[in-house]
């Protein structure tokens, strides 16, 4: 220790010695809220007695804080002779010595010296008072009972004294049961207010160390290799002798710190591990992980995961190199809003080279420690930032890196940077990192194995999912689909539309039991199949009936509801089949009046050995059909007839689309609450097709048919106002007739023509169950060539077997809507 005067620093030999100090904390209502084992040996009352007691009963503090101001919550904690600076500072502390009775102690009178701290701050604290023995301090200073007025306590700016700052870093250590949290921000404050000193003279003061009494590691290995060595020898030694190792916290030794600093770490360890992992998302679980260390163990944390891990893409492969890029996804800190935004904003990307402490903890997988940012260092890790200076938010900071690890693979890193008033990192903080990164990298891996599989459930039923055109032959579509709200909430909901031969269309909704996996992939194999055997122009029950064969063939827990209905636009019928599903609601256009089908229910696909009915349902032109899930009217605890009802309700409200009625459908029943499960929504408002947009004729087997069909369709075009589509049609037309009028066996040739809006679609159906195919045709076939012109100047063609032959059908957009 070396001691100074108030002109400046000198440096001469410093005192012997160390002053035992009691350690009291008082809150904003003026009572004792932490008394230390020093203060009760000093002033007599124990820590039971003393906390929640009025100071002035207790402290000689009366003098800087009247009795009539003890309750510094009306002061905002200051008394007032405690007073602030006009630049909100506080400027005056107090101190003082008093003689004092104690009860119950070895001596009837003390003479004790003291400081007084006025605190500020978000924590009750309003008030530190530390005390010394004054008598004690002159026996141990050798001096004569008379000189001990020669002593009186007083403060010192730091810069007095030269080494102060090995005392700021050890002033923690005087406050008992605190967070480092709240021991940081009152020893910044105690610094600013001045170190406590003592006066031996008007010229030399010395700086005041506490001494708890407890000895250094060092001592304390000494001297239990005393009392083993004495136990060899047969000696017995008494506790509390200076040849025995006294037991942690005994009344001999004080408290021990090391002891008590294991325990704080702990408790934050224990605190950090309940505040994380409260969540499966993983950018929740990022800020978790970065707010729980701010401000208690650092006070900035910036959090760095590989690109990888953020992407949702797996594991990553390999260990981390120099190419390897880092996303830096939190930054939280303690410092003014903004300051670290601009210099190091969330979302950025970037590699560190190999000289870079943080290169070191990826490669590694160790903590690495920096007790002090160098100029040096601040400059390389300066380097990385282009056009931004980070020196400023770094230099002469500790810092600690902590890789974030799942199975020996490092998935990310944090960086964590202390303020320069506060203590170092040292080995425990490196400890206490390592087990800080071990258990958020374990929960950043569960969300991250969460996010990824959640995301290949999203990716696969996404992709299954069909993308439906808004506008069929003579109907409008529109459709919805929400994922489920429980934690695995892929489902197997699905909705589609076919186009059929005649101008009609195929509507399905469909929903397999269960959720996740399994339930998306059946999901995608029962609609293929559905999409597959409705382009086969299956009637709805039997279509049913093959699906339900497949869903058995595939497996005994295979089960779903389905939903399959066809539209014919030209004779406004809808053929309707259900498997267990909730029936459809039907909106009449005439008087806006809704009204559930009454449909035969069915059994689940699945199931087996259960047969299907199909029902014909007349509907006119403007009238709408909706199709929907149980999700979407079922809630746990309420009858499905309530959920039928506002449905129903809900789907005879006006509205300006079709998508505006989907989205008054779903917040109506939304709003409900309780739903867990996926909702497939689909509505086709059933627009038919007008009979003067339709024309089809009877054709005889002989060849002579083809030069009549071609003029048959050119004067209807010219009809309808389409003579841009003439030529492509005529050509398209004679290659169908053709080839119906060859192979056809006896029956006449049915030529139909439909326009639908921009579209036109023209079909040939003739008795030949044989379905024409593709072929490749050479320079000198003479047949062939017929299907591959239909493909190629065709938008959309197909086929399909008919209950008496085939039909072959092909469709043209107008110039602007279609390819030429």
């Amino acid at each position: 220790m070396e001691y100074g005067s108030p002109g400046g620093p000198v440096a001469q030999p410093a005192m012997a010695g160390r002053i035992p100090l009691a350690v009291v904390v008082v809150d904003e209502a003026g009572s004792v809220s932490h008394w230390s084992a020093g203060a009760r040996k000093l002033f007599g009352y124990s820590r039971d007695e003393a906390v929640g007691c009025p100071a002035t009963d207790l402290l000689p503090v009366s003098g800087a804080i009247p009795e009539e101001h003890a309750n510094f919550g009306a002061y905002d904690g200051l008394g007032p002779d405690l007073e602030t600076s006009l630049d909100g500072r506080i400027s005056y502390p107090a101190a003082g010595r008093a003689r004092l009775s104690v009860p119950g102690g070895a001596k009837s009178r003390v003479d004790v010296l003291w400081w007084a701290y006025p605190l500020i701050g978000p924590g009750p604290e309003r008030l530190l008072v530390l005390a010394a023995d004054a008598d004690r301090l002159a026996d141990e200073e050798g001096r004569e009972p008379g000189q001990v007025e020669r002593i009186a306590p007083g403060f010192a700016l730091h810069t007095d004294f030269p080494g102060a700052d090995e005392l700021a870093r050890r002033l923690p250590e005087i406050l008992p049961s605190m967070s480092v949290g709240e021991s940081s921000r009152i020893v910044a404050q105690v610094l600013e207010l001045g170190y406590p000193v003592l006066e031996f003279s008007k010229h030399d003061r010395v700086p005041v160390t506490p001494d708890w009494g407890v000895p250094r590691r060092a001592e304390r290995k000494a001297r239990r290799l005393r009392a083993e060595q004495a136990a060899a020898d047969g000696v017995t030694t008494e506790p509390g002798t200076p040849g025995t190792h006294g037991a942690p916290g005994s009344p001999d030794e004080g408290p021990d710190l090391e002891y008590a600093a294991v325990r704080e770490h702990l408790e934050f360890l224990n605190e950090v591990s309940g505040r994380i992992g409260s969540s499966l998302d993983l950018s929740r679980t990022i800020v978790e992980v970065s707010r729980a260390v701010v401000p208690r163990f650092t006070d900035v944390a910036g959090t760095y995961l590989r690109e990888q891990v953020v992407a949702g893409e797996g594991f990553p492969d390999g260990p981390p190199d120099e190419r390897t890029m880092w996303h830096r996804v939190a930054v939280e800190h303690t410092d003014e809003p903004g300051r670290w935004d601009d210099v190091v904003p969330v979302g950025e990307s970037m590699p560190f080279p190999a000289h870079t402490p943080f290169f070191q903890c990826m490669t590694s997988g160790d903590p690495v420690l920096v007790p002090r940012i160098t100029e040096e260092m601040g400059n390389a890790i300066a380097s990385q930032f282009e056009k931004r200076d980070i020196r400023p938010l770094i230099n002469h900071r500790s810092m600690l890196v902590v890789p974030l690890k799942a199975r020996n693979v490092v998935l990310g890193f944090m960086i964590l940077l202390r303020h320069r008033e506060r203590p170092v990192f040292n080995d425990m903080d490196r400890v206490t990192g390592a087990e800080l990164a071990a258990r958020a990298g374990l929960v950043l891996d569960n969300a991250r194995m969460y996010t990824y599989q959640e995301s290949v459930a999203d990716t696969l039923q996404d992709s299954m999912l069909p993308h439906i055109e808004p506008r069929m032959t003579g109907c409008d579509i529109a459709t919805r689909y929400l994922p489920g709200t429980l934690l695995g909430r892929v489902g197997g909901d699905w909705f589609d539309s076919v186009k059929l031969p005649g101008s009609r269309t195929a509507l399905v909704v469909g929903d397999v039991m269960g959720h996740g996996l399994n339930s998306a992939a059946m999901m995608g194999q029962l609609r293929t199949a559905v999409q597959t055997m409705a382009a086969l122009d299956l009637p709805p029950a039997q279509l049913l009936r093959n699906l339900d064969d497949l869903a058995q063939r595939l497996g005994e827990h295979y089960l779903a509801t389905c939903l399959y209905a066809v539209y014919d636009p030209i004779a406004n019928e809808l053929h309707l089949a259900n498997a267990g599903h909730i029936p459809p609601v039907l909106v009449r256009a005439d008087d806006g009046r809704s009204e559930l089908l009454d449909l035969p229910t069915g059994a689940p696909i699945g199931v087996g050995g259960v047969p299907f009915e199909a029902v014909t349902v007349r509907v006119a032109p403007g009238d709408r059909l909706l199709m929907c899930t149980d999700g979407l009217v079922e809630v746990r605890g309420e009858d499905i007839g309530v959920g039928l009802a506002t449905l129903t309700e809900s789907a005879a409200h006006p509205a300006a689309s079709m998508d505006d009625a989907c989205d008054t459908i779903i917040r109506a029943l939304n709003t409900r609450g309780g739903r867990k499960d996926d909702v497939a929504l689909l509505m086709a408002r059933l627009n038919g097709v007008a009979q003067e947009d339709v024309a089809s004729w009877r054709l005889a087997l002989d060849p002579s048919e083809v030069s009549r069909a071609r003029d048959l369709v050119r004067g209807q075009l010219i009809t309808w106002s389409r003579e841009d589509r003439s030529e492509t049609a005529e050509l398209l037309v004679s290659e169908l007739v053709t080839n119906a009028v060859r192979h056809s066996r006896g029956r006449r040739v049915e030529l139909r023509l439909v326009r639908s809006g921009a579209t036109l679609i023209c079909e040939v159906e003739d008795d030949d169950h044989t379905l024409p195919t593709l072929l490749s045709a050479g320079p000198d076939d003479e047949f062939g060539r017929g299907l591959r012109i239909v493909s190629v100047l065709a938008k959309e063609w197909g086929t399909s077997r008919t209950s008496t032959g085939k039909t072959v059908w092909f469709e043209l957009a107008s110039p602007r809507g279609g390819r030429a």
